[in-house]
């Protein structure tokens, strides 16, 4: 984290130190990027530097903090769902508004990752969790029949591999419109939707899989 006399700078030569230190570990990757360039582009001096942070890790932890905190905004907060009508409409919401945050914050996607893998769980894995995870398992929508903590990897997993499949389609858009096969808008969300809802749901129960053995058993 950032060092006290970081924050007592004014709020908007933070956000402009922040901002530079963002698109430079966007362009160029949290293990690629300059420390020295990035404290230079922001005309700060090095002696200055280190009074704001320890290195170049604790900037880096301070911008993933950012983006981590802009996707959680984006997501907006959990409503306790009444029915799996307003479960649905909760991810649908959530999963567009995320969307289109990423699109409108280019340096967001490729750093996401990054600071989703920070944390134990990111985002959409909250879902899964509380509060979320009892109102989805009171509908019969997310299985009781798996280990929590696996249920929030495996589901984390597929949320990344969503974001890398959604970046690369608005990666080709932007540089290749002619050829672009992007998703129309609300599409990559329910394909999103229906591969969680196969890991979540998968009409697998603790019941199920016994009934399942003592037929096997059986024969």
């Amino acid at each position: 984290m950032p060092l006290p006399r970081f924050d007592r700078l004014p709020a908007e030569r933070r956000e402009l130190i922040l901002g530079v230190a963002r698109r430079h570990f966007a362009e160029h990757g949290t293990e690629g990027a300059s420390y020295n360039k990035i404290i230079e582009a922001a005309g700060v001096s090095k002696t200055a530097a280190y009074h704001y942070f320890d290195g170049r890790e604790d900037l880096l932890t301070a911008v993933l903090d950012g983006v981590f905190e802009r996707l959680l905004d984006a997501l907006g907060p959990w409503v306790p769902a009444r029915d799996e009508a307003d479960f649905r409409a909760w991810f649908a919401g959530g999963s567009a508004a995320l969307a289109a945050h990423l699109r409108d914050h280019p340096e967001d996607p490729a750093l996401a990752d990054a600071a989703i893998g920070r944390t134990h769980a990111g985002p959409w894995p909250r879902m899964v969790r509380r509060p979320g995870q009892p109102d989805g398992q009171r509908l019969g929508m997310i299985r009781t029949d798996v280990d929590h903590g696996l249920l929030v990897s495996a589901t984390a997993a597929v949320i990344r591999a969503a974001d890398a499949w959604a970046l690369a389609r608005m990666t080709t858009e932007r540089v290749l419109p002619e050829a672009a096969d992007f998703p129309e808008d609300g599409e990559a969300p329910a394909q999103l939707w229906c591969l969680l809802y196969g890991l979540w749901g998968g009409a697998v129960t603790a019941a199920a899989t016994t009934a399942g053995e003592d037929r096997t058993d059986a024969r």
